[in-house]
């Protein structure tokens, strides 16, 4: 199988801006501040880190480097317009780092830009409604066949060719697209909206894409959090889904010098998510059941949550390329559907194996 390996790193600064472009009136043109998050992805060349497995505290400390002339600074000073694209793009172009494929900015919890070097943005932004629904057509005993609730959230993605532009998409016209929709599934039990007799996660991202790509042409996925750990993505051909588990475990990286603090017994709570992608089952309504996914999964999580890694047979090092790799391919072996593993040791700071999509960008 060709497998594609990207590195990822994140830093947080706390900075003030003024957004002047913005129309009049608009709460972005006051002075304000927020806890901003920057990502990056990046497709390394073999050799660039000082060893093997160095890749992640390396790309970190190159994006740290950045984002320190960020962190509690008045952000119209580096530029005028201090849009999330145009840092992104000041970023992008500090940034020393080779293979370097997507610069993200997250200015809060639910809202973020990512910028690919072709200047491509991702823009997304994150609702939530409270709403309950049922399954009618799972077996019989299963327990999302009766009446419960969740706290959904959505995620709306938009890409535009930005093209150099200062802003690409404001959030502001997302909420006003999304308003009538919160109006409509919130506090609502489901079940009895048309086109949602069988509100699976799946179907719910299809249906909430057919009416919002009438009024955003840009929209380029919808994700649906049924819990906080898993979900789905539709981007009008493709239905995807994703699990999420944390591992509280131990690691050495065996190729890491004797005097870098790597090369000891350490440990994490690592951050992984199995994205899996599957034509959807007419009858059920979803790919994949995520019980199934779980159940299925948890002989190779029980291999994995304390525990020490660098003990597993096959596993080549305990760095997060070299595990998820490792996650990926006994992952295929019980679920053939999985095409891609995250495995994050802090937040956002890992690695990604993928064989197949890569999927919207997701919060870190």
């Amino acid at each position: 199988m060709s497998l594609l390996t990207l590195h990822t790193a994140s830093r947080n600064f706390e900075s003030a801006r003024q957004v002047g472009i913005l129309p009049e009136g608009h709460k972005g043109r006051r002075l304000h501040g927020h806890s901003f998050v920057a990502k990056i992805r990046a497709d390394l060349p073999a050799g660039w880190a000082p060893y093997p497995g160095g890749e992640v505290p390396l790309l970190g400390q190159r994006l740290a480097a950045c984002t320190e002339q960020l962190d509690y600074r008045l952000l119209n000073d580096l530029h005028p317009n201090p849009t999330d694209e145009n840092l992104a793009r000041w970023l992008r172009d500090q940034l020393d780092v080779p293979g370097l494929e997507q610069v993200g900015i997250q200015s809060t919890a639910d809202q973020g830009v990512d910028l690919d070097r072709h200047d491509q943005a991702h823009v997304w932004r994150r609702y939530r409604f409270q709403s309950a629904h049922k399954l009618p057509n799972v077996p019989l005993g299963h327990k999302c066949g009766r009446l419960h609730g969740h706290g959904f959230e959505v995620i709306v993605h938009a890409n535009q060719d930005a093209g150099g532009r200062d802003l690409s998409i404001d959030y502001d016209h997302l909420d006003a697209i999304w308003a009538p929709f919160h109006y409509q599934l919130n506090h609502r039990y489901l079940n009895d909206i048309e086109g949602l007799s069988n509100p699976t996660s799946e179907i719910m991202a299809g249906w909430l894409w057919a009416r919002l790509k009438a009024v955003l042409p840009e929209l380029s996925w919808v994700t649906v959090y049924e819990t906080g750990s898993c979900g789905a993505n539709f981007n009008g051909r493709e239905y995807r889904i994703w699990k999420e588990m944390t591992l509280d475990s131990a690691v050495r990286i065996q190729r890491a010098p004797a005097d870098d603090p790597h090369s000891v017994i350490h440990g994490h709570t690592f951050t992984m998510r199995l994205h899996l992608s599957a034509p959807l089952d007419q009858v059920m309504g979803w790919t994949v059941d995520f019980g199934d996914v779980k159940e299925r999964f948890n002989p190779i999580f029980k291999m994995l949550d304390h525990h020490p890694l660098h003990e597993l047979p096959g596993l080549a090092d305990c760095d997060a390329a070299s595990l998820s790799h490792w996650i990926l391919q006994q992952a295929r072996a019980v679920l053939p559907e999985v095409d891609r593993v995250d495995l994050y040791q802090t937040r956002g700071c890992g690695a990604l194996a993928l064989v197949g999509a890569e999927g919207p960008a997701l919060p870190i």
